[in-house]
């Protein structure tokens, strides 16, 4: 006769959720860093040109390490897609914006959204040309919405933000010392 409980049944399948939830989290940071670290370079910007940020609410060009996570102070660490801020720089005179990108593992690839854009499915581990590809459609995506937003102006009509963009100034004397 086995002293097993339906507890312990319900406590491994809970352990090997939260297994699989740390793994799904430290696999999605790790696509995340390498993100902003890679996009940084690809841009060859002065400076530190990339910083994750929350996904959502008040942010600015600063590291926020676990905190520019969507399960950031959830307590319950999810298992499910997880949502990230890319702040970037977009002018030289310190001007910011963020970009959503929301990823998921699907089986051997990680599934990347961006915000009111293109997905993307990577092979794991991600290999740099995968990453060159997905820095060049995050570029493209930035620079269609600029492009879009001043055709519209030009044509007698204001844009709009429809893909999420929202934009900070940061002095780039308080950047230099965060670099």
């Amino acid at each position: 006769m086995s002293d097993r409980t339906r507890f312990d049944d319900l406590a491994d399948a809970a352990s090997r959720y939260g297994t699989l939830s740390l793994d799904n989290y430290a696999q999605i940071r790790s696509v995340a860093e390498n993100v902003a670290i890679g996009f940084c370079r690809y841009l060859g910007g002065p400076g530190k040109c990339v910083f994750l940020v929350p996904p959502e609410g008040a942010w600015a060009p600063q590291p926020y390490q676990s905190g520019a996570f969507s399960v950031s102070g959830t307590g319950f660490l999810p298992l499910g897609p997880i949502s990230f801020g890319l702040a970037v720089k977009v002018s030289r005179s310190g001007d910011w914006l963020r970009l959503v990108l929301t990823c998921s593992k699907n089986g051997p690839a990680m599934d990347i959204g961006i915000e009111g854009g293109r997905h993307f499915s990577l092979g794991l581990p991600i290999s740099e040309a995968d990453l060159t590809e997905l820095f060049a459609q995050l570029e493209d995506h930035l620079i269609d919405w600029f492009k879009e937003q001043s055709d519209h102006y030009e044509h007698g009509a204001y844009g709009s933000r429809e893909i999420g963009f929202e934009f900070v100034h940061a002095d780039p004397d308080d950047e230099a010392s965060s670099a």
